[in-house]
């Protein structure tokens, strides 16, 4: 069975949108700056922070000021609202819509900031349940209203794939006609201190692939893509921008936060997508990498890349995380609707900061901006654990 994408919506440190977004890529600008924001000691550590605060967020998500407000919901709830308006859903659209949206952190960005109120005092209990990772998945799914099922996917920076792989999972199975998939996640110090407790965080703009590399720049958003079925969306006559033609997940279980050397995991995915696309790996015209920006990452990429393609077919390939910052749980969701607005402009957008390639695999991602013929993108999220998936998306 088919899987189409119908509808696109994020937010995250370059945009406000889908368009403002591939404007930004465009432009080749960077959204990653002093943080201002998140309340931490650590302000030489930059990072994609959406340009917004809890009350300017909540306006822009057409949300009461006045309720407990937490960012990772309110992002998501942009982004979703962009998808389905995007691809025209409504209450009398027909048909059975899920919500599926993976996330992490929920709404630790405000449990850390109210503990001791928790604990001493009731003056901050209302901020107690939007903590838990399925309170933002419901509030989203509640407050567009259109879905008769919603949950939560969490395997770390992998989340948002995983949504979507699942999402396409439930269409297939005839359980829904249209799933709204994808990830948000907000930057909190709670995870911004364990990440740079792993010293992988780097004091400058990150630089992904480059041989000084040396950590990643995180990032807060939110990416969703609406999945259809292909007798909804011909009986709606839906605009249908592009197919979800094959994805894999694989778990190498090599170790809590590294990869393999060998790039097990990320070979295992990238070929199981590849093979349920039915594709050669000469069909792929794009690479949206993982590219964090870590010694670790890009290298072990680097080799499973090779591994797939050929040590001298490696195809165009970038990433966008020196751009949006790596937005952990909702990097799958925001590449994705990159990956999406890539094939349907046959727009390729280079790597920003690269000067140097890695010198056990000399791979070097494009360094500008590209106009091609695209017929097939494939876009990696690799999560801690070693829990790592690849989505490709066709040109119908």
């Amino acid at each position: 069975m088919k899987v189409f994408v119908t509808g696109i919506g994020t937010i995250n440190a370059i945009g406000d949108n889908a368009d403002q977004t591939f404007a930004g890529l465009k432009r080749g600008e960077s959204g990653i700056s002093t943080l201002r924001y998140l309340k931490t000691m650590h302000t030489d550590l930059p990072c994609g922070e959406i340009k917004m605060s809890y009350e300017q967020l909540a306006d822009f998500a057409q949300v009461n000021r006045n309720s407990p407000l937490v960012r990772t919901p309110l992002m998501g709830l942009v982004a979703a609202r962009e998808a389905v308006n995007s691809a025209r859903l409504s209450k009398t659209t027909g048909g059975n819509m899920a919500f599926i949206s993976g996330t992490t952190v929920g709404g630790m960005d405000r449990m850390e900031q109210f503990y001791d109120d928790f604990v001493n005092n009731d003056s901050k209990n209302r901020y107690l349940y939007p903590h838990d990772i399925g309170d933002s998945t419901q509030y989203i799914a509640d407050k567009l209203g259109l879905f008769s099922f919603a949950t939560s996917i969490s395997t770390a920076c992998s989340s948002g794939a995983n949504a979507i792989i699942f999402g396409a999972e439930l269409i297939k199975s005839g359980r829904y006609d249209i799933v709204v998939a994808g990830g948000c996640e907000s930057l909190s110090s709670y995870h911004f201190n364990g990440f740079n407790s792993l010293m992988i965080l780097d004091k400058q703009l990150c630089r992904p692939f480059d041989d000084s590399r040396s950590g990643l720049n995180l990032g807060e958003g939110a990416g969703y893509i609406v999945l259809e079925s292909e007798i909804s969306a011909k009986r709606r006559r839906a605009e249908i921008l592009c197919e979800l033609t094959g994805y894999g997940n694989a778990c190498d279980a090599f170790h809590q936060t590294a990869t393999s050397e060998n790039g097990e995991g990320p070979y295992l995915a990238m070929t199981k997508a590849l093979e349920m696309a039915e594709l050669k790996p000469c069909e792929i015209d794009y690479v949206n990498a993982h590219g964090t920006g870590t010694p670790n990452n890009d290298l072990t990429e680097s080799v499973a890349l090779k591994r797939v393609f050929g040590a001298n077919s490696v195809p165009d390939f970038s990433s966008t995380k020196a751009f949006t910052g790596h937005t952990t749980s909702a990097a799958g969701g925001v590449e994705a609707v990159i990956s999406v607005m890539c094939l349907m402009n046959d727009f390729l957008p280079k790597s920003l900061n690269f000067s140097n390639p890695i010198p056990e695999t000399g791979l070097i991602p494009l360094t500008e901006n590209k106009e091609k013929f695209l017929r097939s993108v494939m876009t990696n999220s690799f999560g801690f654990g070693g829990n790592d998936s690849s989505l490709i998306f066709s040109r119908l």
